[in-house]
């Protein structure tokens, strides 16, 4: 957990992404790596030299069979308020226009839904739970799928939203965030997205692991290449 703190609090200091006043909404969607962003955020907060404060939004997809109260629970235990919005999205994509490749739209429909939810919050950042293998993985399929070379920035500035996302586990590998989430014994939810586990990006994943099994510290170098690139 201490190596985690550390990790996370390097990744906001280099990248500035917590100024004093910050209303800060966690997108908290019950999986293991945003509980676990909302819970070292959470601990962060009785320390940090820059106060600000925390909100946890869930957006609701419509699948079905999804109970966020352990979710709620958590925050309450946390101190931290929790907003969950009810969406069609799930209905939408999977049975009425039936996508073939339904993340693209999923993830842009549910990066709409929770902007707007931050902003009715009155909130002024959202964090996500993006972690170092979540922008290598990305950064696979930029290059094979789009051939260019592009992941996310840990902290981005959104004029249209007016909004600043920011994604202070990116340094975290995600082994690390799985024994935290096991530690804490978090309440993780599963989920029950048809396409979950049958993904390209799960194709990267794959293509990571196997990159690593002939190059062991790829996925460090691959890291510091990105942070080399984008000084």
């Amino acid at each position: 957990m201490q190596k985690m703190m550390g990790l996370m609090r390097k990744c906001i200091d280099d990248y500035h992404m917590i100024s004093p006043g910050d209303k800060i909404a966690v997108g908290v969607s019950g999986g293991k790596d945003s509980l676990t962003l909302l819970t070292v955020l959470a601990a962060l907060r009785s320390y940090y030299p820059a106060p600000f404060e925390l909100t946890a939004i869930t957006i609701d997809m419509g699948l079905g069979g999804m109970d966020f109260s352990p979710v709620e629970a958590l925050c309450r235990s946390l101190d931290v308020g929790f907003y969950c919005k009810k969406t069609e999205i799930g209905p939408i994509i999977f049975d009425y226009r039936k996508e073939k490749n339904p993340c693209s739209m999923c993830a842009k429909m549910r990066r709409g839904a929770l902007n707007d939810l931050a902003k009715e919050c009155g909130c002024n950042k959202v964090a996500l739970g993006h972690h170092r293998d979540d922008a290598l993985e990305t950064l696979l399929l930029c290059l094979l799928h789009e051939g260019r070379i592009h992941t996310f920035h840990p902290k981005s500035y959104l004029s249209k939203a007016d909004l600043t996302v920011i994604r202070p586990m990116v340094y975290l590998p995600e082994k690390h965030i799985i024994h935290v989430a096991r530690e804490m014994q978090l309440p993780i939810i599963p989920s029950p997205c048809p396409a979950n586990g049958a993904t390209e990006r799960e194709e990267m994943k794959y293509l990571l692991d196997s990159l690593c099994k002939l190059y062991p510290n790829a996925r460090e170098m691959m890291l510091s290449a990105l942070q080399n690139e984008a000084q």
